[in-house]
């Protein structure tokens, strides 16, 4: 059995795709910030995984079509963006702002982290673009020696604290406006946090597609400097 599920090119995708539908009904029916779909699909990937003995490899290669979608997927979000133009515009200055200070927090308190636990170049070019899509981060941790693998890994782990805490942390600080959250989504947990800006309003989630983009472009003209 083990050795049949091994060679079916589709069972990565097919236990994917359904541990992330049984996260959503799970997030839908208990609707509470903890049980995220990509965390609780995440969760279900590996503990099939792990029971049936799969190679971490095998399920990579498996799921390759997946990770080809990324890309066209975080595009997509402009479909948002467009929609929301026009009640955007007068708030592009301080969208501008916010993004830029968040990228530069994001930065800036990694490099110094990473500094204080004595952390390697290699490490710290990994651990530096956390906050930005997987797209971007991983080419900018591999191209200045850092090791892809562990990038993805904060990225997503990024990505899930924001969505997860991110509704929480707006009750801790009134963090009420639309845009506000959508910059503060996008800024600092890109797709994954945008997907939670998106179930908040349509202005949110657009705003959080754009604040992502900036983040990216910011956070890639920044990072040379950094390392």
């Amino acid at each position: 059995m083990r050795d049949l599920l091994v060679n079916a090119g589709f069972f990565g995708v097919v236990v994917t795709v359904g541990a992330f539908v049984i996260g959503g009904w799970i997030s839908r029916k208990t609707k509470l910030p903890l049980c995220n779909p990509i965390l609780i699909g995440a969760g279900l990937v590996m503990l099939v995984l792990w029971g049936l003995d799969i190679p971490l490899e095998v399920y990579r290669d498996q799921c390759r079509i997946l990770s080809y979608l990324m890309t066209p997927a975080t595009i997509c979000l402009a479909i948002a963006f467009y929609e929301q133009l026009r009640g955007l515009k007068g708030h592009l200055p301080a969208i501008f702002i916010g993004v830029a200070a968040g990228t530069a927090a994001s930065l800036g308190s990694v490099w110094l982290l990473c500094r204080l636990f004595g952390l390697d170049e290699a490490l710290t070019a990994s651990l530096l673009p956390k906050s930005v899509t997987t797209a971007i981060g991983v080419v900018l941790s591999e191209e200045a020696g850092g090791v892809g693998a562990l990038t993805t890994a904060v990225i997503i782990l990024t990505g899930i604290l924001g969505n997860v805490a991110g509704p929480f942390l707006s009750k801790l600080f009134r963090l009420r406006d639309p845009v506000s959250q959508g910059v503060a989504y996008g800024t600092t947990s890109h797709v994954i946090g945008t997907s939670r800006a998106v179930e908040i309003s349509g202005l949110t989630g657009a705003v959080s597609s754009l604040s992502l983009t900036l983040s990216g472009l910011l956070t890639a003209l920044f990072y040379s400097v950094m390392i």
